[in-house]
């Protein structure tokens, strides 16, 4: 199998290869062949996914234990992700994968020894579903720890909030029917109709991993091309907190907002919050007493932002989410998508 089937660089991939890469990693090439400034890196295909699951026999098991599933059941659901997860971590990665997987980030290594590991689902990033924080995200990855990291990213398919999620939105689709063992991704759920009824449950989502450089960042935080809230289509809204954005998705973190008319270039709207803990690594760490009332960014930086958001939008041709970090003077995205709120 060719180098390119497993792995594709950010300068390779675009927005209609989801299927491939996903929604994340088809997002992030496609801004960095717009030019737009996207972290350099890679993406581990949903093939290498799928060939790890059948070469280590895992996608019976999957489908031994789905099909056992009862989705209505938390402690069914619970303890079938339990045991799923065990099972990745176990086996092996094959080792065309694995040495292909470790000689693309040796190649980014010269530039940033630590990477961020970033799932990227297929059913990812449209409008009608984000999955933003659904799966699995690792920061600061060495190359020790990077194939355990991916084999995390994957399993993350399989955790009791990915599941239940994969249900709500629809992406787990029910039929009648009867299982066939070896079928791929099946679930029994009991029927809502009838209690002596099952139906099956088939689940297409494949999951691929993106490799990128880390962003130390000094600030980060989000960015909607459409006020959420108002729906106002002329106002921005960016949220800023210090150090990385983890700390604004985990949600233990209470953001700056700017909101920005985009016609007129114009701020209308600064709040600022105090913020004692900022993550910084691994972890978390205290804010300098000196900067926890401070504004995250001063004003010319919002506008700087808010340039470059809306260039995105352009791009598109559609609102955007948008994730973005601020290191050594220079704006980063690290992520951008539709907003499914509209």
């Amino acid at each position: 199998m060719t180098t390119s089937a497993l792995i594709r660089s950010f300068q390779n991939i675009h927005s209609g290869d989801v299927a491939l890469v996903g929604g994340k990693g088809a997002s992030l090439g496609e801004m960095s062949n717009a030019k737009i400034p996207v972290p350099p890196g890679f993406v581990i295909t949903t093939t290498a996914f799928s060939r790890f699951l059948e070469e280590t026999d895992l996608d019976v098991e999957v489908d031994s234990r789905l099909n056992a599933l009862n989705v209505e059941d938390t402690k069914s659901v619970d303890e079938t992700s339990r045991v799923l997860r065990a099972l990745f971590f176990k086996s092996p990665i094959p080792t065309d994968i694995a040495e292909t997987i470790l000689k693309q980030y040796d190649a980014l290594e010269a530039k940033a020894p630590l990477v961020a590991v970033r799932s990227s689902a297929t059913a990812e990033d449209s409008t009608s579903a984000s999955w933003a924080g659904e799966l699995e995200t690792n920061l600061n990855t060495t190359r020790k720890d990077l194939l355990e990291k991916v084999k995390e990213c994957w399993s993350s398919l399989y955790t009791p909030r990915a599941l239940v999620y994969a249900c709500d939105r629809g992406f787990l689709k029910r039929f009648e029917g009867t299982s066939r063992l070896g079928s791929k991704n099946i679930v029994r759920a009991k029927s809502r109709t009838s209690k002596s009824r099952s139906t099956l449950v088939t689940c297409d989502v494949k999951v691929a991993v993106v490799i990128q450089e880390m962003v130390q960042s000094e600030v980060s935080g989000v960015a909607f091309t459409v006020h959420p809230v108002t729906k106002d289509r002329n106002q921005m809204i960016i949220e800023a907190v210090w150090g990385l954005g983890e700390a604004l998705v985990s949600g233990q973190v209470t953001p700056d907002s700017y909101v920005v008319l985009k016609k007129q270039g114009t701020i209308v709207d600064i709040h600022v919050s105090t913020q004692e803990l900022q993550i910084a690594g691994n972890g978390w760490a205290a804010v300098p007493n000196a900067q926890q009332k401070r504004q995250k960014l001063v004003s010319g930086l919002v506008l700087k932002l808010s340039d470059l958001c809306l260039h995105i939008e352009k791009h598109y041709r559609f609102p955007c989410d948008i994730e973005w970090a601020y290191a050594k003077g220079k704006f980063w995205i690290t992520q951008s998508r539709p907003i499914t709120t509209l």
